[in-house]
């Protein structure tokens, strides 16, 4: 098992995180996405990476994205046959089986991706590469930058 940081969350913890959308290294409500299906290129609260300088991440996601859909129509399946055995309607458990599906396919893609983050977390911990610190660093600039443009502002308009 790979070492994680004294400052790393537990796999459960990133797990979860990952599963409500949140940054599963930081916790932050808003990380990664602004709408949906909108991303951005870093965490709103620690300025982690999107896709963390590697090739491959997103593919990553998607099998997590391809795995979940996979059991949810078997999940729905089973479920379908084992209620109406021994006459199976075929109709209203494919087009149960269909609908549930398309939703956890297309509503499910932005948690396999925060997911999937919170598995690469736990496989490669955040290091320097990452940019964390000097995104960190620039997010808690803005605010005193933006202070200190509205200061001068206000000295222009006199």
């Amino acid at each position: 098992m790979p070492s994680t940081a004294d400052t790393s969350p537990t796999l459960g913890k990133m797990l979860l995180r990952g599963i409500v959308r949140c940054c599963p290294h930081c916790g932050n409500r808003h990380a990664f996405f602004t709408k949906w299906f909108v991303r951005r290129e870093r965490c709103a609260g620690c300025g982690l990476r999107w896709e963390r300088n590697y090739e491959g991440f997103m593919l990553g996601a998607m099998a997590v994205s391809f795995i979940t859909t996979g059991e949810a129509l078997l999940i729905t399946m089973l479920i379908g046959v084992a209620s109406t055995y021994p006459e199976v309607p075929l109709v209203p458990v494919l087009g149960s089986t269909v609908a549930v599906t398309v939703l956890v396919g297309v509503f499910g893609y932005p948690i396999s991706y925060t997911l999937w983050q919170a598995v690469d977390l736990y496989l490669r911990p955040v290091s320097e590469d990452d940019g964390e610190m000097h995104a960190r660093t620039i997010l808690s600039d803005a605010p005193q930058q933006a202070a200190e443009a509205e200061g001068e502002g206000q000295g222009e308009g006199r």
